[in-house]
């Protein structure tokens, strides 16, 4: 018999007619094949294991009896902690999400049905939640490995198509009129976010480009670029520079300022310690070039004026890290080195887990109609004027140092003028 099974095993990768033929053999040689043992054949292909049965039916049910029945085991405050959001806006981005037709239940070739919309949506969210390996869905979702995997990129270029120019965008008319009001109120008129970049560590980053992305970290990283104003809403993400450029140089490459230089952008009129203003700024730290569209703090400030600019345009500036620190405890999948291989694969996270950010405080947020000022203070869209010199000339507005000092220095005397009404 040791024979037999070694002969089976020989032909246990063949075909119909040769496994047909080597029974015949045995036959005749033992007489049967019944007390012979042969090794399965397992999946759909020669070598393959076979399925595992997850029974993913029942893993559906107890979700739904967890989190979404009309009395549910689990609490809305357990929900929020889990999803990192309330269970109105999970069942909202479901809805809208069900028109990619990945996330419609299914049956398969034999009619059993697929996994439900929630059970995928569940196993994304829980992976950029928790910054856990697609395997750890498989014990309460019922999801193996590829298909987990699967579900966290299907969802995240779904939302990115879906949400992406509602909740990614730059501010329209009636937000810039909110932003200038809360600028104006922490004593910085024209102000519209403050700007910054931070790096995500690149886990397994191609051996052929380890060296571009390695930076001050000592290790490869990829940089996001990012404005966010006082309720840490992100108004601009620019992800995908190396880690070895700094914040000056992804700058330059940044599409920050390119409607701003085409003429596209809404222009803003405030007032500053007597001087007139047409375009908006940004609080940023010192290693920016100094923009009539950037304040900077002052490194080594001397006298109380300047020391009190510093105090209070540091204090302001914190927004942004607040931001990156709140999106990152959101979504620890951000925070943890990056485990893909493919680099739009990590553009297509990053941008899903900013525009989840954004509809969070959306949906959390308080009422906005106490924000309502003057129209005159926010002008329609000027056209594009399709003209290189008026280009150059908004160009080398932007670009105007002593314009940047001369805002700077109006700053310090409003701030000034601020703290002395005050006391």
């Amino acid at each position: 018999m040791e024979n037999a099974d070694v002969f089976l095993e020989y032909f246990s990768d063949s075909s119909d007619e040769e496994n047909h033929f080597a029974e015949q053999i045995l036959i005749y040689a033992y007489g049967t094949t019944n007390s012979i043992t042969r090794r399965s054949r397992g999946g759909s292909q020669p070598g393959k294991r076979p399925n595992i049965d997850r029974r993913a039916e029942e893993g559906a049910i107890r979700l739904f009896k967890d989190y979404f029945s009309e009395t549910p085991i689990y609490t809305d405050e357990q929900f929020r902690r889990r999803y990192r959001m309330h269970r109105r806006l999970f069942l909202k981005i479901k809805t809208k999400i069900e028109t990619n037709e990945y996330f419609i239940q299914k049956p398969d070739a034999t009619g059993k049905l697929g996994l439900t919309c929630i059970q995928k949506c569940t196993a994304a969210i829980r992976q950029l939640a928790y910054g856990s390996p697609s395997d750890a869905m498989d014990e309460y979702v019922r999801i193996g490995e590829s298909t987990a995997r699967k579900c966290l990129m299907e969802f995240c270029r779904t939302v990115d198509t879906i949400f992406s120019d509602e909740f990614l965008r730059s501010p329209t008319r009636s937000d810039l009129k909110r932003l200038l009001k809360v600028g104006n109120e922490r004593g910085f008129p024209g102000m519209l976010g403050s700007l910054d970049c931070c790096h995500w560590q690149w886990k397994n980053c191609p051996t052929a480009w380890a060296g571009q992305y390695k930076g001050k970290e000592k290790k490869p990283t990829i940089v996001l670029e990012v404005v966010a104003s006082y309720d840490l809403w992100i108004w601009h993400a620019f992800f995908g520079m190396p880690g070895s450029n700094n914040d000056i140089t992804v700058l330059h490459r940044s599409p920050l300022f390119s409607n701003l230089y085409g003429g596209k952008t809404p222009s803003v009129k405030y007032e500053v310690n007597g001087h007139t203003y047409n375009t908006g700024y940004y609080l940023a730290d010192g290693i920016y070039p100094p923009l009539a569209t950037l304040v900077q703090t002052i490194a080594s400030p001397v006298g109380q004026k300047r020391k009190y600019f510093a105090e209070r345009q540091e204090s302001t500036r914190k927004d942004v890290e607040r931001a990156f620190g709140v999106l990152m405890a959101r979504f620890a999948i951000i925070k943890n080195p990056a485990r893909l291989w493919n680099k739009e694969d990590l553009k297509s996270i990053m941008r899903t887990c900013i525009i989840l950010h954004n509809m969070i405080i959306e949906d959390e947020r308080e009422d906005l109609t106490s924000y309502d000022i003057e129209e005159s203070n926010v002008h329609e869209v000027v056209r594009p004027v399709d003209d290189f010199t008026a280009f150059l000339g908004r160009y080398r507005e932007v670009h105007n140092t002593s314009l940047h000092h001369q805002l700077q220095n109006d700053l310090i005397e409003h701030l000034w003028n601020m703290k002395g009404d005050e006391e």
